[in-house]
Protein backbone atom coordinates (compact mmCIF):
# COMPACT_ATOMS: atom_id res chain seq x y z
CA UNK A 1 0.00 0.00 0.00
CA UNK A 2 1.00 3.31 -0.83
CA UNK A 3 1.84 6.29 1.94
CA UNK A 4 -0.95 8.32 1.89
CA UNK A 5 -1.15 11.88 3.27
CA UNK A 6 -4.39 12.98 4.88
CA UNK A 7 -5.62 15.47 2.10
CA UNK A 8 -5.63 14.67 -1.60
CA UNK A 9 -5.57 17.26 -4.06
CA UNK A 10 -7.57 16.35 -6.73
CA UNK A 11 -8.56 18.34 -9.80
CA UNK A 12 -11.94 20.11 -10.32
CA UNK A 13 -14.22 21.38 -13.17
CA UNK A 14 -13.10 24.67 -13.53
CA UNK A 15 -9.05 23.48 -13.19
CA UNK A 16 -8.64 24.01 -9.61
CA UNK A 17 -7.33 21.48 -7.03
CA UNK A 18 -9.57 20.69 -4.87
CA UNK A 19 -8.50 18.97 -1.35
CA UNK A 20 -10.09 15.52 -0.45
CA UNK A 21 -9.84 14.31 2.85
CA UNK A 22 -9.09 10.73 4.11
CA UNK A 23 -12.43 10.59 5.38
CA UNK A 24 -14.27 11.59 2.45
CA UNK A 25 -12.41 9.04 0.39
CA UNK A 26 -13.20 6.57 2.80
CA UNK A 27 -16.84 7.35 2.73
CA UNK A 28 -16.55 7.22 -1.32
CA UNK A 29 -14.98 3.14 -1.11
CA UNK A 30 -17.37 2.50 1.65
CA UNK A 31 -20.34 2.59 -0.70
CA UNK A 32 -18.45 0.53 -3.34
CA UNK A 33 -18.31 -2.97 -3.88
CA UNK A 34 -15.12 -2.26 -7.01
CA UNK A 35 -11.62 -0.91 -5.49
CA UNK A 36 -11.12 3.00 -5.14
CA UNK A 37 -7.05 3.32 -6.20
CA UNK A 38 -4.73 5.89 -6.10
CA UNK A 39 -1.11 5.80 -7.72
CA UNK A 40 1.09 2.86 -6.24
CA UNK A 41 -1.89 0.73 -5.88
CA UNK A 42 -1.80 -3.00 -7.07
CA UNK A 43 -3.77 -2.54 -10.69
CA UNK A 44 -3.26 1.39 -10.94
CA UNK A 45 -0.56 1.17 -14.01
CA UNK A 46 -2.99 -0.74 -15.79
CA UNK A 47 -6.42 1.33 -14.76
CA UNK A 48 -4.26 4.18 -16.39
CA UNK A 49 -3.01 2.54 -19.46
CA UNK A 50 -4.26 4.12 -22.70
CA UNK A 51 -3.72 3.31 -26.27
CA UNK A 52 -2.25 6.53 -27.47
CA UNK A 53 1.04 7.53 -25.58
CA UNK A 54 0.96 11.04 -27.43
CA UNK A 55 -1.94 11.48 -24.81
CA UNK A 56 -1.59 9.54 -21.93
CA UNK A 57 -1.84 11.54 -18.72
CA UNK A 58 -2.17 10.36 -15.22
CA UNK A 59 -5.86 10.98 -12.67
CA UNK A 60 -5.39 11.93 -8.74
CA UNK A 61 -7.78 8.85 -8.33
CA UNK A 62 -9.27 5.54 -10.18
CA UNK A 63 -12.84 3.67 -9.07
CA UNK A 64 -12.93 0.27 -10.98
CA UNK A 65 -16.95 0.08 -10.61
CA UNK A 66 -18.68 -3.18 -9.76
CA UNK A 67 -22.22 -2.03 -10.95
CA UNK A 68 -24.09 0.41 -11.64
CA UNK A 69 -25.27 1.64 -8.27
CA UNK A 70 -21.22 2.13 -7.64
CA UNK A 71 -21.26 4.34 -10.83
CA UNK A 72 -24.22 6.29 -9.48
CA UNK A 73 -22.09 6.37 -6.05
CA UNK A 74 -19.09 8.13 -7.87
CA UNK A 75 -21.39 10.38 -10.15
CA UNK A 76 -23.23 11.84 -6.76
CA UNK A 77 -19.20 11.90 -5.12
CA UNK A 78 -17.65 14.46 -8.14
CA UNK A 79 -20.70 16.02 -8.53
CA UNK A 80 -21.33 17.13 -4.62
CA UNK A 81 -17.68 17.99 -5.05
CA UNK A 82 -17.16 19.44 -7.99
CA UNK A 83 -14.59 17.34 -9.27
CA UNK A 84 -12.84 16.50 -13.02
CA UNK A 85 -14.53 12.93 -14.25
CA UNK A 86 -13.04 10.92 -17.00
CA UNK A 87 -14.59 7.35 -17.84
CA UNK A 88 -12.71 4.77 -19.54
CA UNK A 89 -13.63 1.92 -21.50
CA UNK A 90 -10.89 0.45 -23.81
CA UNK A 91 -8.98 3.42 -23.18
CA UNK A 92 -8.18 3.56 -27.44
CA UNK A 93 -9.72 7.12 -28.08
CA UNK A 94 -6.91 9.01 -30.05
CA UNK A 95 -7.60 12.29 -28.16
CA UNK A 96 -7.20 10.80 -24.31
CA UNK A 97 -10.76 11.39 -23.32
CA UNK A 98 -10.62 8.72 -21.14
CA UNK A 99 -8.15 10.10 -18.45
CA UNK A 100 -9.40 13.20 -16.41
CA UNK A 101 -6.36 14.78 -15.64
CA UNK A 102 -5.47 14.79 -11.70
CA UNK A 103 -9.06 13.62 -11.37
CA UNK A 104 -11.30 11.05 -10.89
CA UNK A 105 -11.45 8.53 -13.54
CA UNK A 106 -13.93 5.08 -13.81
CA UNK A 107 -12.23 2.64 -15.24
CA UNK A 108 -15.21 0.15 -16.54
CA UNK A 109 -13.29 -3.08 -16.87
CA UNK A 110 -14.57 -4.95 -14.28
CA UNK A 111 -18.29 -4.42 -16.21
CA UNK A 112 -17.15 -6.88 -18.92
CA UNK A 113 -19.93 -9.32 -19.39
CA UNK A 114 -22.32 -10.24 -22.19
CA UNK A 115 -25.29 -11.95 -22.14
CA UNK A 116 -26.81 -13.02 -25.72
CA UNK A 117 -30.55 -13.33 -26.39
CA UNK A 118 -30.15 -15.67 -29.54
CA UNK A 119 -34.04 -15.89 -30.15
CA UNK A 120 -34.74 -12.11 -29.26
CA UNK A 121 -31.57 -11.37 -31.39
CA UNK A 122 -30.22 -9.08 -28.99
CA UNK A 123 -26.89 -8.67 -26.77
CA UNK A 124 -26.46 -7.04 -23.29
CA UNK A 125 -22.84 -5.55 -23.09
CA UNK A 126 -21.12 -4.14 -20.25
CA UNK A 127 -19.37 -0.96 -20.79
CA UNK A 128 -15.63 -2.00 -20.07
CA UNK A 129 -16.14 -4.92 -23.36
CA UNK A 130 -13.62 -4.72 -26.14
CA UNK A 131 -14.95 -5.89 -29.26
CA UNK A 132 -13.51 -8.88 -29.27
CA UNK A 133 -15.32 -9.98 -26.45
CA UNK A 134 -18.87 -9.03 -27.92
CA UNK A 135 -17.92 -10.50 -30.91
CA UNK A 136 -16.38 -14.64 -29.32
CA UNK A 137 -19.95 -14.53 -27.22
CA UNK A 138 -22.23 -13.61 -30.59
CA UNK A 139 -20.20 -15.66 -33.00
CA UNK A 140 -21.29 -18.75 -30.79
CA UNK A 141 -24.74 -18.55 -31.99
CA UNK A 142 -23.77 -16.93 -35.71
CA UNK A 143 -24.77 -13.17 -34.93
CA UNK A 144 -22.89 -10.32 -35.09
CA UNK A 145 -23.72 -6.44 -34.55
CA UNK A 146 -22.11 -3.66 -36.31
CA UNK A 147 -18.69 -2.80 -34.34
CA UNK A 148 -15.02 -1.43 -35.23
CA UNK A 149 -12.46 -3.73 -36.94
CA UNK A 150 -9.62 -3.58 -34.10
CA UNK A 151 -10.62 -6.19 -31.56
CA UNK A 152 -9.25 -3.94 -28.87
CA UNK A 153 -11.24 -1.13 -28.89
CA UNK A 154 -14.07 -0.35 -26.63
CA UNK A 155 -17.63 -0.94 -27.02
CA UNK A 156 -18.73 1.91 -25.34
CA UNK A 157 -16.68 4.65 -26.41
CA UNK A 158 -16.64 3.82 -30.28
CA UNK A 159 -20.65 3.24 -29.86
CA UNK A 160 -21.16 6.70 -28.83
CA UNK A 161 -19.22 8.19 -31.02
CA UNK A 162 -21.46 6.57 -33.91
CA UNK A 163 -19.40 3.36 -34.33
CA UNK A 164 -18.50 1.83 -37.60
CA UNK A 165 -16.73 -1.20 -39.17
CA UNK A 166 -16.90 -3.76 -41.95
CA UNK A 167 -20.48 -4.46 -40.84
CA UNK A 168 -21.75 -1.15 -41.80
CA UNK A 169 -22.81 -1.28 -44.87
CA UNK A 170 -25.25 -4.20 -44.35
CA UNK A 171 -26.49 -2.55 -41.50
CA UNK A 172 -25.65 1.00 -40.58
CA UNK A 173 -23.87 3.08 -38.20
CA UNK A 174 -23.17 1.15 -34.57
CA UNK A 175 -25.74 3.11 -32.92
CA UNK A 176 -28.24 2.72 -35.83
CA UNK A 177 -28.10 -1.21 -34.16
CA UNK A 178 -28.54 0.12 -30.48
CA UNK A 179 -31.98 -0.46 -28.98
CA UNK A 180 -31.40 0.57 -24.92
CA UNK A 181 -29.09 1.27 -22.76
CA UNK A 182 -28.48 1.86 -19.12
CA UNK A 183 -27.06 5.23 -17.52
CA UNK A 184 -26.30 7.46 -14.41
CA UNK A 185 -26.62 10.88 -15.64
CA UNK A 186 -25.33 13.72 -13.76
CA UNK A 187 -27.92 13.85 -11.23
CA UNK A 188 -26.77 10.51 -9.63
CA UNK A 189 -29.59 8.75 -11.31
CA UNK A 190 -29.99 5.01 -12.63
CA UNK A 191 -32.40 5.17 -15.76
CA UNK A 192 -33.32 3.54 -19.17
CA UNK A 193 -33.04 4.90 -22.41
CA UNK A 194 -34.20 3.83 -25.87
CA UNK A 195 -36.89 4.66 -28.44
CA UNK A 196 -40.06 4.83 -26.34
CA UNK A 197 -38.44 5.56 -22.98
CA UNK A 198 -36.41 8.87 -22.38
CA UNK A 199 -36.01 9.17 -26.05
CA UNK A 200 -34.48 12.70 -26.34
CA UNK A 201 -31.87 10.99 -23.97
CA UNK A 202 -31.59 7.84 -26.46
CA UNK A 203 -31.38 10.34 -29.69
CA UNK A 204 -28.65 12.08 -28.07
CA UNK A 205 -26.68 9.31 -26.88
CA UNK A 206 -26.86 7.46 -30.65
CA UNK A 207 -23.76 9.64 -31.49
CA UNK A 208 -23.16 12.43 -29.13
CA UNK A 209 -20.13 10.92 -26.93
CA UNK A 210 -19.67 11.03 -23.78
CA UNK A 211 -21.88 14.20 -23.03
CA UNK A 212 -24.99 12.78 -21.15
CA UNK A 213 -23.71 10.40 -18.71
CA UNK A 214 -21.90 6.78 -18.28
CA UNK A 215 -23.08 4.37 -19.38
CA UNK A 216 -23.47 0.97 -17.61
CA UNK A 217 -24.99 -1.33 -20.19
CA UNK A 218 -25.41 -1.35 -23.46
CA UNK A 219 -28.57 -3.77 -25.50
CA UNK A 220 -27.29 -4.44 -29.52
CA UNK A 221 -29.60 -6.00 -32.27
CA UNK A 222 -27.51 -8.74 -33.71
CA UNK A 223 -27.90 -9.65 -36.97
CA UNK A 224 -26.89 -13.57 -39.07
CA UNK A 225 -23.71 -12.76 -39.56
CA UNK A 226 -20.74 -16.04 -39.96
CA UNK A 227 -19.42 -17.66 -38.19
CA UNK A 228 -17.07 -18.07 -41.49
CA UNK A 229 -16.72 -15.16 -43.87
CA UNK A 230 -14.07 -14.49 -46.39
CA UNK A 231 -12.02 -11.99 -45.97
CA UNK A 232 -8.56 -11.22 -45.25
CA UNK A 233 -5.37 -8.99 -46.37
CA UNK A 234 -4.26 -8.78 -50.29
CA UNK A 235 -1.52 -6.35 -51.25
CA UNK A 236 0.67 -5.16 -54.42
CA UNK A 237 3.72 -3.15 -54.96
CA UNK A 238 2.67 0.63 -54.68
CA UNK A 239 4.23 1.35 -58.19
CA UNK A 240 0.81 -0.19 -59.58
CA UNK A 241 -0.80 2.09 -57.13
CA UNK A 242 -2.98 4.35 -59.98
CA UNK A 243 -4.15 0.41 -61.34
CA UNK A 244 -4.51 -0.85 -57.94
CA UNK A 245 -6.76 2.47 -56.62
CA UNK A 246 -8.78 2.12 -59.78
CA UNK A 247 -9.95 -1.15 -58.69
CA UNK A 248 -10.97 -0.13 -55.84
CA UNK A 249 -12.99 2.17 -57.37
CA UNK A 250 -14.53 -0.53 -59.25
CA UNK A 251 -14.98 -2.83 -56.70
CA UNK A 252 -16.50 -0.64 -54.04
CA UNK A 253 -18.72 1.47 -57.08
CA UNK A 254 -20.44 -2.40 -57.65
CA UNK A 255 -19.86 -4.14 -54.44
CA UNK A 256 -22.54 -5.77 -52.35
CA UNK A 257 -23.36 -4.62 -49.14
CA UNK A 258 -22.28 -8.37 -47.74
CA UNK A 259 -18.35 -6.49 -49.50
CA UNK A 260 -16.47 -3.99 -47.27
CA UNK A 261 -13.03 -3.28 -48.40
CA UNK A 262 -10.54 -0.63 -46.66
CA UNK A 263 -7.71 0.36 -48.88
CA UNK A 264 -4.48 1.09 -47.22
CA UNK A 265 -1.42 2.74 -48.54
CA UNK A 266 1.58 1.82 -46.16
CA UNK A 267 5.17 0.47 -45.62
CA UNK A 268 5.21 -3.65 -46.17
CA UNK A 269 5.51 -4.81 -42.28
CA UNK A 270 7.94 -7.46 -41.27
CA UNK A 271 5.38 -9.55 -40.53
CA UNK A 272 5.90 -13.70 -41.60
CA UNK A 273 3.25 -13.31 -43.61
CA UNK A 274 5.28 -10.52 -45.94
CA UNK A 275 7.90 -12.06 -48.44
CA UNK A 276 11.69 -10.75 -46.59
CA UNK A 277 12.48 -8.32 -49.68
CA UNK A 278 9.12 -6.39 -49.45
CA UNK A 279 9.85 -5.54 -46.05
CA UNK A 280 9.44 -2.03 -45.34
CA UNK A 281 8.53 -1.10 -49.27
CA UNK A 282 5.65 0.67 -49.74
CA UNK A 283 2.48 -1.39 -50.95
CA UNK A 284 -1.47 -1.15 -51.73
CA UNK A 285 -3.15 -3.26 -49.13
CA UNK A 286 -6.57 -4.20 -49.24
CA UNK A 287 -8.57 -5.77 -46.26
CA UNK A 288 -11.34 -7.63 -47.40
CA UNK A 289 -14.75 -8.63 -45.63
CA UNK A 290 -17.04 -10.46 -47.08
CA UNK A 291 -20.24 -11.79 -45.36
CA UNK A 292 -22.28 -13.29 -48.06
CA UNK A 293 -22.46 -16.15 -50.00
CA UNK A 294 -19.29 -17.86 -50.03
CA UNK A 295 -20.42 -19.80 -53.28
CA UNK A 296 -20.30 -16.08 -55.19
CA UNK A 297 -17.00 -14.53 -53.91
CA UNK A 298 -14.92 -14.62 -57.14
CA UNK A 299 -17.48 -12.82 -59.12
CA UNK A 300 -17.24 -10.18 -56.50
CA UNK A 301 -14.00 -10.36 -55.94
CA UNK A 302 -13.61 -9.93 -59.56
CA UNK A 303 -11.60 -6.70 -59.79
CA UNK A 304 -9.33 -7.71 -57.93
CA UNK A 305 -8.54 -10.96 -58.57
CA UNK A 306 -7.88 -9.38 -62.09
CA UNK A 307 -5.29 -7.69 -60.90
CA UNK A 308 -2.97 -10.44 -60.26
CA UNK A 309 0.35 -11.19 -58.70
CA UNK A 310 -0.35 -10.08 -55.00
CA UNK A 311 2.70 -9.75 -53.13
CA UNK A 312 0.61 -10.63 -50.02
CA UNK A 313 -2.32 -12.66 -50.34
CA UNK A 314 -3.93 -13.97 -47.15
CA UNK A 315 -7.64 -13.82 -48.71
CA UNK A 316 -9.58 -16.99 -47.39
CA UNK A 317 -12.16 -18.32 -46.04
CA UNK A 318 -12.13 -17.83 -42.11
CA UNK A 319 -13.64 -17.34 -38.68
CA UNK A 320 -15.46 -13.59 -38.63
CA UNK A 321 -13.68 -13.08 -35.56
CA UNK A 322 -10.13 -13.83 -37.19
CA UNK A 323 -11.16 -10.93 -39.78
CA UNK A 324 -12.34 -8.61 -36.81
CA UNK A 325 -8.73 -8.91 -35.37
CA UNK A 326 -6.61 -8.47 -38.95
CA UNK A 327 -5.77 -5.24 -38.46
CA UNK A 328 -4.60 -5.17 -34.45
CA UNK A 329 -1.23 -5.33 -35.23
CA UNK A 330 -1.30 -2.13 -37.28
CA UNK A 331 -1.97 -0.55 -33.82
CA UNK A 332 0.21 -1.15 -31.01
CA UNK A 333 -0.32 0.39 -27.65
CA UNK A 334 1.89 3.18 -26.60
CA UNK A 335 2.84 4.54 -30.08
CA UNK A 336 2.21 8.42 -30.74
CA UNK A 337 -0.45 8.61 -33.03
CA UNK A 338 -1.54 11.42 -35.07
CA UNK A 339 -4.61 10.89 -37.03
CA UNK A 340 -6.37 12.78 -39.71
CA UNK A 341 -9.23 12.09 -40.93
CA UNK A 342 -12.39 13.21 -42.71
CA UNK A 343 -15.72 11.51 -44.45
CA UNK A 344 -16.09 11.51 -48.04
CA UNK A 345 -19.29 11.28 -50.28
CA UNK A 346 -17.24 9.68 -53.85
CA UNK A 347 -14.02 8.69 -54.61
CA UNK A 348 -13.18 11.10 -57.73
CA UNK A 349 -9.96 10.03 -59.85
CA UNK A 350 -8.79 13.13 -58.18
CA UNK A 351 -9.05 12.04 -55.14
CA UNK A 352 -7.23 8.97 -55.97
CA UNK A 353 -4.88 10.64 -57.82
CA UNK A 354 -3.99 13.33 -54.59
CA UNK A 355 -3.78 10.00 -52.36
CA UNK A 356 -0.99 8.54 -54.29
CA UNK A 357 0.89 11.57 -54.67
CA UNK A 358 0.48 12.44 -50.71
CA UNK A 359 1.92 8.80 -49.69
CA UNK A 360 4.69 8.90 -52.18
CA UNK A 361 6.56 11.73 -50.00
CA UNK A 362 5.57 11.04 -46.37
CA UNK A 363 8.21 10.98 -44.75
CA UNK A 364 7.30 9.46 -41.86
CA UNK A 365 8.27 5.48 -42.48
CA UNK A 366 5.21 4.20 -40.66
CA UNK A 367 2.61 6.83 -41.68
CA UNK A 368 -0.08 5.28 -43.21
CA UNK A 369 -3.25 6.71 -45.65
CA UNK A 370 -6.23 4.69 -45.33
CA UNK A 371 -10.08 4.87 -47.35
CA UNK A 372 -13.10 2.78 -45.68
CA UNK A 373 -15.88 1.74 -47.83
CA UNK A 374 -19.06 2.69 -45.87
CA UNK A 375 -22.01 3.39 -48.11
CA UNK A 376 -24.96 1.57 -47.83
CA UNK A 377 -27.56 1.10 -45.17
CA UNK A 378 -26.49 4.50 -43.21
CA UNK A 379 -27.47 6.47 -46.65
CA UNK A 380 -31.36 5.12 -46.44
CA UNK A 381 -32.24 6.96 -42.76
CA UNK A 382 -33.03 10.63 -42.02
CA UNK A 383 -30.15 13.12 -41.00
CA UNK A 384 -31.93 13.44 -37.67
CA UNK A 385 -32.20 9.79 -36.89
CA UNK A 386 -29.39 9.79 -33.97
CA UNK A 387 -27.37 12.05 -33.26
CA UNK A 388 -24.60 10.29 -35.27
CA UNK A 389 -26.22 12.52 -38.82
CA UNK A 390 -23.68 12.38 -41.32
CA UNK A 391 -25.90 10.30 -44.02
CA UNK A 392 -24.02 11.24 -47.17
CA UNK A 393 -20.97 9.13 -46.29
CA UNK A 394 -19.86 7.33 -48.48
CA UNK A 395 -16.33 6.86 -47.14
CA UNK A 396 -13.88 7.74 -44.54
CA UNK A 397 -10.46 8.76 -45.96
CA UNK A 398 -7.50 9.37 -43.15
CA UNK A 399 -3.67 10.42 -43.12
CA UNK A 400 -2.60 8.00 -40.44
CA UNK A 401 0.77 9.20 -38.49
CA UNK A 402 2.55 7.26 -35.98
CA UNK A 403 5.98 6.72 -34.02
CA UNK A 404 8.06 6.25 -31.18
CA UNK A 405 8.24 7.93 -28.77
CA UNK A 406 11.15 10.10 -28.47
CA UNK A 407 11.06 10.25 -32.19
CA UNK A 408 13.42 13.54 -32.36
CA UNK A 409 11.30 14.26 -36.28
CA UNK A 410 7.64 14.25 -34.73
CA UNK A 411 7.17 17.74 -35.42
CA UNK A 412 8.22 17.30 -38.98
CA UNK A 413 5.71 14.03 -39.09
CA UNK A 414 3.06 16.03 -37.64
CA UNK A 415 2.99 18.25 -40.01
CA UNK A 416 3.17 16.13 -42.64
CA UNK A 417 -0.22 14.78 -41.61
CA UNK A 418 -1.74 18.51 -41.71
CA UNK A 419 -0.28 19.15 -44.65
CA UNK A 420 -1.75 16.23 -46.64
CA UNK A 421 -5.17 16.58 -44.48
CA UNK A 422 -5.94 20.01 -45.61
CA UNK A 423 -5.17 18.33 -49.47
CA UNK A 424 -8.08 15.96 -48.75
CA UNK A 425 -10.28 18.29 -47.01
CA UNK A 426 -11.34 19.72 -50.24
CA UNK A 427 -13.23 16.74 -50.83
CA UNK A 428 -14.77 15.82 -47.67
CA UNK A 429 -18.00 16.36 -46.86
CA UNK A 430 -18.18 18.72 -44.01
CA UNK A 431 -18.79 15.97 -41.71
CA UNK A 432 -15.90 14.03 -39.22
CA UNK A 433 -16.12 11.06 -37.50
CA UNK A 434 -16.09 12.26 -33.95
CA UNK A 435 -14.03 9.50 -32.26
CA UNK A 436 -11.18 10.13 -34.82
CA UNK A 437 -10.62 13.66 -33.44
CA UNK A 438 -7.31 14.66 -31.65
CA UNK A 439 -6.68 16.50 -27.88
CA UNK A 440 -5.93 19.34 -30.10
CA UNK A 441 -9.08 19.66 -31.93
CA UNK A 442 -11.12 22.36 -31.54
CA UNK A 443 -14.97 23.04 -30.48
CA UNK A 444 -15.97 23.79 -33.99
CA UNK A 445 -14.53 20.26 -35.41
CA UNK A 446 -16.59 19.16 -32.86
CA UNK A 447 -19.07 20.82 -33.80
CA UNK A 448 -18.88 19.81 -37.73
CA UNK A 449 -19.00 16.37 -36.85
CA UNK A 450 -23.05 16.63 -35.94
CA UNK A 451 -23.94 19.49 -38.65
CA UNK A 452 -27.63 20.30 -38.32
CA UNK A 453 -27.84 18.00 -34.97
CA UNK A 454 -25.21 20.20 -32.99
CA UNK A 455 -28.06 22.77 -31.52
CA UNK A 456 -30.47 19.69 -30.82
CA UNK A 457 -27.43 18.30 -29.03
CA UNK A 458 -26.52 21.48 -26.68
CA UNK A 459 -30.23 21.62 -25.87
CA UNK A 460 -30.32 17.74 -24.71
CA UNK A 461 -27.41 18.65 -22.75
CA UNK A 462 -29.00 21.44 -21.11
CA UNK A 463 -31.22 19.15 -19.93
CA UNK A 464 -29.02 16.30 -18.60
CA UNK A 465 -26.19 17.78 -17.57
CA UNK A 466 -27.03 21.55 -17.19
CA UNK A 467 -23.22 22.15 -14.83
CA UNK A 468 -21.46 20.14 -17.98
CA UNK A 469 -20.12 17.55 -15.19
CA UNK A 470 -19.49 15.14 -18.36
CA UNK A 471 -16.72 17.34 -19.97
CA UNK A 472 -13.66 14.90 -20.39
CA UNK A 473 -14.78 14.40 -24.10
CA UNK A 474 -15.28 15.82 -27.16
CA UNK A 475 -17.42 18.47 -25.28
CA UNK A 476 -21.08 19.86 -26.28
CA UNK A 477 -21.57 22.76 -24.04
CA UNK A 478 -25.31 23.19 -22.95
CA UNK A 479 -27.20 25.86 -24.98
CA UNK A 480 -27.57 28.91 -22.50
Amino acid sequence: MAMRSDVEKVAGLDGDLVGLTREQLDGLASRLDGPLLRAGDPGWAEAVLVWNGMVARSPALVVQPASARDVAAVVEFVAAHRLRLGVKGGGHNIGGTAIAAQGVTLDMSRMRDVTVHRDARLAHVGPGCRLADVDRATQAHGLATVLGFVSEVGVAGLTLGGGFGYLTRRFGWAVDNLEEVEIVTADGRIRTASRTENAELFWALRGGGGNFGVVTRFTFRLHEVGPTVYGGLVAWPFERAAEVLQAYKTLTLGAPRELAVWLILLRAPAAPFVPPEWHGQRICAMSVCYTGDLAGVDDVLAPLRALGAPVVNLLREQPYVEVQSYLDATEPKGLHYYWRTEYIAALSDELLSTCQELFARFPNPAAELGILHLGGALNERDEADGAVGNRNVRYACGVLGMWEPHEPDASAFRRSVDEAWRRLRSFGTGGNYVNFQLAEDGPGRTAEAYGKNYERLRRAKAAFDPGNLFRVNRNIPPAS
